[in-house]
């Protein structure tokens, strides 16, 4: 298996969980009237899970075998 054929599979399933943590079940847990460091619990919420996707972004692009 080259290097590209296993990217493929794990961009695909990073996607996936891009749209199940963007999606309706998960934010509604989220929107309450909580707050973190004085950020609403709901803009914390999303701004982590756009910084972890990013971040496994990258390491599945940078990854060197």
């Amino acid at each position: 298996m080259t290097k590209s054929s296993r990217r493929g599979p794990r961009l695909v399933a990073l996607f996936l969980l891009g749209c199940l943590l963007f999606n309706y079940p998960l934010l509604a847990l989220f929107d309450v009237r909580g707050t973190v460091l004085g950020i609403p619990l709901l803009y914390a919420y999303l701004f982590c899970a756009w910084a972890v996707l990013i971040a496994l972004v990258a390491a599945v692009m940078e990854r060197r075998e």
